[in-house]
């Protein structure tokens, strides 16, 4: 099934905007899991189990994977979601952006190797990095464009032509690069206004949206500014805020509690 049709799907059928992130930290694991070979899968296994039927997705993060040598878990993890929860896709938080075969062998490793159904990406380097991705045309691409993290306004809120450069990438994948309806934007809740602002130009193009829960963003102005007309066009991303929740042996619970709470909050503006 096309990404955007089981994203589509599990929007209406869980009735939840909720991105779980699986940013595995073996420091934070409840202690009777504290050294165990299968430690970070049995951990995010758990929280998976727990809360699939309350999101709309899951976003494992890659870095948090290859630090500790775990790609061989990401890769049964991913596994395990399709087998156990199919039906919910997987977004690989990877953030791959370069250019030639290098681009055509991240695409390979997202969509191939680890059976992502779409994968993060950094439109940096043009259109030319970006096309081995979008060339999938069942998966989906997810683009930077207005990232929740402080920074981010050093280079992406630059005048461009009298407007800043975020929304000048948001009008160009908007317009240019989205042939297949596979395109995604990062925006951040951390900014709810400009998150309006991509919104208005990307149409109805669904926006992943990083910075609920740890971050501080507001649930209620994100969903004013980021909200499509029939109610759904985000994917709202915590993942510390979930994870971490509960220290004991009901860590997975205390998990399910954290998103159901989230979930609702949201529906509440919905």
């Amino acid at each position: 099934m096309h990404f955007m049709q089981s994203l589509q799907h599990a929007w209406q059928r869980n009735h939840s905007l909720v991105c779980v992130g699986l940013d595995p930290d073996p420091a934070k694991f409840p202690v009777h899991l504290a050294g165990k070979p299968e430690a970070v899968f049995d951990f995010c296994a758990a929280i998976v189990d727990a809360t699939a039927d309350l999101v709309c997705a899951f976003k494992p993060q890659i870095a948090h994977f290859a630090a500790l040598r775990a790609e061989g878990v990401l890769e049964r993890l991913i596994a395990h979601i399709h087998e156990k929860h199919p039906g919910v896709p997987v977004i690989l938080d990877a953030k791959r952006g370069d250019i030639g075969s290098t681009a055509q062998r991240y695409a390979i490793e997202a969509f191939e190797r680890y059976g992502a159904d779409a994968v993060t990406a950094n439109p940096y380097l043009g259109y030319d990095s970006i096309a081995p991705f979008l060339e999938h045309a069942d998966k989906g691409v997810v683009l930077l464009c207005r990232t929740s993290n402080p920074g981010g306004a050093d280079f992406q809120a630059l005048d461009c032509g009298g407007a800043p450069l975020y929304l000048r990438v948001a009008e160009t994948i908007a317009a240019k690069w989205d042939a297949h309806g596979n395109c995604l934007l990062v925006t951040g809740a951390t900014w709810p206004e400009e998150l309006g602002k991509v919104r208005a130009v990307a149409g109805d193009m669904p926006l992943l949206v990083p910075g609920i829960g740890a971050q501080g963003g507001d649930v209620a102005a994100v969903l004013h500014h980021g909200l499509t007309t029939n109610g759904t066009g985000l994917v709202i991303s915590s993942s510390r805020a979930i994870l971490y929740a509960g220290h004991g042996e009901d860590f997975a619970q205390a998990a399910r509690t954290a998103t159901t709470q989230l979930r609702d909050a949201i529906n509440a503006h919905r």
